[in-house]
């Protein structure tokens, strides 16, 4: 009888020495390294909305935002991943050019392989994140957005934002209307 393939475990610094090396991202995840797949243009073009939207309100500010090139540490869940838009007002974060580790934001915009995984286990990790105030999940092709905020009690509500409603981002003081967040995104009918 044969033996079950072992799947190489890396450690957090040989994943950092080997991630620099490699021509794509890769998230990693408690041992395990993962692929990251590319995006498509919607995709891509709400994630720029939303972070140029960002970075014009945060101007002046000692917050900055950040797209998915970015890599952010989880520590609780020894993690690195990839969000597709985060906003840190850390100085630790301003002190580190490589990695954040302090979010006070972080968006995803959704695709139908990632759905599932991004409101699931990824947002397990990002709430151990002492510093984030709020998780915001883009959905492409139903034009809404779910915003989940850190109440003062810890927990997490649900703010969801229809098609064509305002998406309010109460971490930051930001409303964004729904023709900047999908400005220049054709409709696809679902």
């Amino acid at each position: 009888m044969g033996q079950a393939a072992q799947k190489p475990v890396f450690s957090a610094a040989d994943y950092l020495t080997w991630e620099a090396a490699q021509p794509e991202r890769h998230e990693y995840l408690d041992g395990e390294v993962f692929a990251m797949a590319g995006a498509e243009d919607r995709h891509v073009t709400v994630a720029m909305n939303l972070a140029f939207a960002l970075r014009q309100h945060l101007a002046g500010s000692p917050c900055r935002t950040y797209m998915s090139d970015m890599r952010l540490q989880v520590a609780a869940a020894d993690s690195y991943f990839y969000p597709d838009v985060l906003v840190t007002c850390s100085a630790l974060d301003l002190a580190s050019a490589l990695l954040k580790s302090e979010p006070k934001l972080i968006a995803e915009v959704l695709s139908p392989s990632t759905a599932a995984y991004d409101r699931g286990l990824k947002f397990s990790h990002y709430r151990s994140l002492a510093s984030l105030e709020e998780y915001v999940l883009i959905d492409l092709d139903s034009r809404t957005t779910d915003c989940y905020r850190k109440g003062a009690d810890g927990l997490w509500v649900l703010h969801p934002f229809a098609a064509g409603e305002p998406v309010v981002l109460a971490s930051v003081a930001l409303e964004l209307s729904a023709a900047q967040l999908f400005a220049e995104v054709p409709e696809v009918r679902v």
